[in-house]
């Protein structure tokens, strides 16, 4: 059994603090990957994403919760994976913090929301192009 993933280098934790998308890979069904851009916050080693319960990717998940992440542009990658987990509770320093990113967007609002949380297993690459 492995911990936590390792904090990411503090050029890499600037970036995701500012950087406003994030490139979502879930697996379908058949095996084929399905790869959505998305608004996220980060926070103590786990990213958060908000999303209609009825989209592919949450259909994804609940089916294999396996899930890769990766920062737009790729002169410095930042690429992670985890296992995500869906929750329909809103804790309120994730919303204040979406908020807070995002101007005042209440990432809970909206019929059928739910939240994923995503620990990070580990870092493919932080910041360094191989």
């Amino acid at each position: 059994m492995t911990g936590p993933a390792p904090a990411p280098p503090s050029d890499v934790a600037l970036r995701l603090s500012r950087e406003r998308n994030v490139w979502l890979c879930t697996v379908r069904r058949d095996g084929s990957p399905h790869l959505t851009p998305v608004w996220f916050v980060y926070a103590t080693g786990t990213w958060w994403i908000g999303c209609d319960s009825r989209s592919v990717k949450v259909g994804n998940i609940l089916a294999d919760p396996r899930v890769s992440l990766a920062l737009e542009g790729g002169d410095a990658p930042v690429v992670a994976e985890g296992v995500a987990q869906v929750h329909s509770a809103f804790p309120d320093a994730i919303v204040t913090t979406f908020a807070s990113k995002y101007g005042g967007w209440d990432v809970s609002r909206g019929d059928g929301r739910v939240l994923l949380e995503i620990p990070v297993r580990r870092w493919l690459l932080a910041g360094t192009a191989q």
